[in-house]
């Protein structure tokens, strides 16, 4: 069996500033959506509310794609309990890393629009221009921005 990232779920405060950001900062664009879902309204379970059960009473979501064809799906709980600040798990998905022309412009963007650098920029071989970075959208979730992809960036070391 093969298998590829078809898109990452991220679960975000803000769905209407979210996309606007992921769309003006990162590149990304709307694929569908946004939708909405009220539990009270719908007829049949919704494949959300299978999925995080039925405290989930009212959800909004929107697929967004990158230009290399891996979307974001992103998720507004509108009634969930989701703690406040950004995320600090040491297990599970943690970081989502995107493909970037410029390292540092991606950067200079995502700081200029509420975002922040967490990390040095790391060369990750002497002899290639290959870097990576980990930076944070505006609420706190980690993107891992990179100049080459995952196979080229550590094949071969």
């Amino acid at each position: 069996m093969s298998s590829e990232i078809t898109h990452v779920g991220l679960a975000v405060p803000n769905l209407d500033q979210a996309m606007q950001w992921y769309c003006s900062v990162l590149g990304f664009y709307i694929l569908s959506g946004p939708t909405e879902f009220d539990a009270a309204e719908a007829e049949v379970e919704n494949i959300t509310q299978n999925l995080q059960g039925p405290e989930i009473k009212k959800m909004r979501n929107v697929h967004l794609m990158s230009m290399g064809g891996v979307g974001i799906e992103l998720f507004e709980f509108r009634e969930a309990d989701l703690d406040e600040g950004p995320p600090t798990a040491h297990r599970g998905f943690f970081h989502i890393c995107l493909i970037v022309e410029n390292v540092v412009e991606a950067i200079e963007r995502i700081v200029q629009h509420g975002g922040k650098q967490r990390s040095q920029i790391h060369q990750m071989n002497k002899d290639k221009n290959h870097y990576l970075v980990y930076t944070e959208d505006l609420f706190g979730n980690i993107l891992e921005l990179s100049s080459r992809s995952t196979s080229e960036m550590y094949s071969n070391r």
